[in-house]
């Protein structure tokens, strides 16, 4: 498809939480950037406005605009949801304008903002991806442990999938986003010979480390990565 003549949409990777974890390129985009957007009604409240502001104090003299994000699983109210995104941001790329907009860790990793970047590139739109630090990235150099180890496999696993499925697979397991399926993944890992290190809030204030099954809290919050090796606990 021919591109439109108009601005450019760039989806920014903030990284997981400590805005040092910002990359150079990620600074110069957003400074040079008319617009800023982020995943929330109020953008200015959203965790990853507030990394970015760490390491772009001028953020607050951009024009900033928030792109509600519901995190439902009603198909119609995230597709009005979603569409609405979709318009909004084009009416700013027709008014020749260039829009960072900020997502949490990597724009390519179980992020929403993706949706909105393929419709609009596929609408003829200029779009660019800065990659970010993934959060099982820094998690993992949190604790000091590799990810993946000679042959072994690594699997990313949201919460929309079955944990049970999950723990059959071989390799490296890696949880994200478990939510209230957290609580599930504890009592299955009782009874399995594993090795289990988790990261909750990393890089972010209140940062927690736990080595073990039985160092699990019973819940645990939204920014919580869960590592499952296979083998003995040490």
């Amino acid at each position: 498809m021919k591109q439109k003549m108009a601005g450019k949409l760039y989806g920014v990777g903030v990284g997981p939480g400590d805005w040092e974890y910002l990359t150079l390129k990620a600074v110069r985009i957003i400074e040079e950037c008319d617009v800023i957007a982020a995943p929330g009604k109020i953008p200015e409240q959203t965790t990853a406005y507030q990394i970015a502001q760490g390491a772009c104090p001028f953020l607050s003299e951009k024009e900033v605009v928030g792109i509600d994000s519901p995190m439902t699983k009603d198909k119609k109210v995230w597709k009005t949801s979603h569409d609405l995104g979709v318009k909004r941001l084009a009416e700013l790329l027709e008014e020749n304008k260039k829009i960072a907009f900020l997502t949490l860790g990597d724009p390519t990793i179980y992020s929403t903002y993706m949706y909105l970047h393929q419709d609009l590139k596929e609408m003829g739109y200029e779009t660019e991806i800065i990659s970010g630090v993934p959060s099982f990235c820094a998690a993992a150099a949190a604790v000091q442990m590799s990810i993946g180890e000679r042959k072994e496999e690594i699997h990313i696993i949201p919460a929309s999938y079955d944990v049970r499925e999950a723990l059959k697979l071989k390799g490296m397991k890696i949880f994200m986003k478990m939510g209230s399926q957290f609580s599930v993944l504890k009592e299955l890992l009782k009874k399995r010979k594993q090795q289990v290190t988790a990261v909750e809030r990393c890089t972010m204030e209140g940062e927690k480390h736990y080595y073990g099954t039985e160092e699990l809290p019973d819940a645990a919050s939204y920014y919580t990565l869960v590592f499952v090796r296979e083998g003995e606990e040490v």
